[in-house]
């Protein structure tokens, strides 16, 4: 094989509310935590049971400052985006490491926390596979796969 992919599309929704800071170069990142349904067939008695997967997703830039104004804890959305395994030494010297999410793209799905119908402005900006804002004629609403 001549090369990788690393490439992950999540659609789930958000266990906590988005957390905003700088980095010390002022790009601004977005820490968000979602959880993702999955089904699986008990072998036994033959029914469907849910449970839950939970990822860490990181969000970067401009789209990073959006995620923390428009979004909040229960909102659903998609995540486009790759894995980025992280390596660091905890303060009581341990060594701890995870896997995260880095988002190239968030889609905002649904309503916002108070539902109903929500004329484009109050739903929030979409954004295309640059990461830039959409214009609002342009945005439909729906998943673009």
């Amino acid at each position: 094989m001549a090369g990788s992919i690393n490439r992950v599309i999540l659609v789930g929704n958000l266990t906590r509310d988005p957390e905003l800071r700088a980095l010390p170069s002022g790009t601004s990142v977005c820490q968000l935590g979602i959880a993702v349904n999955d089904r699986v067939k008990d072998r036994d008695t033959g029914e469907w049971t849910d449970y839950a997967n939970f990822f860490d997703i990181s969000v970067f830039g401009r789209q990073a400052e959006s995620c923390a104004q428009y979004l909040s804890r229960g909102r659903q959305v998609a995540i486009d985006g790759r894995l980025r395994w992280r390596q660091w030494e905890s303060q009581d010297g341990q060594k701890r490491s995870k896997v995260e999410v880095v988002a190239d793209r968030v889609q905002f799905i649904g309503p916002r926390e108070g539902g109903g119908g929500q004329s484009p402005q109050q739903r929030g900006p979409a954004f295309n596979d640059a990461g830039m804002d959409v214009p609002e004629e342009d945005y439909d609403g729906d998943i673009p796969f």
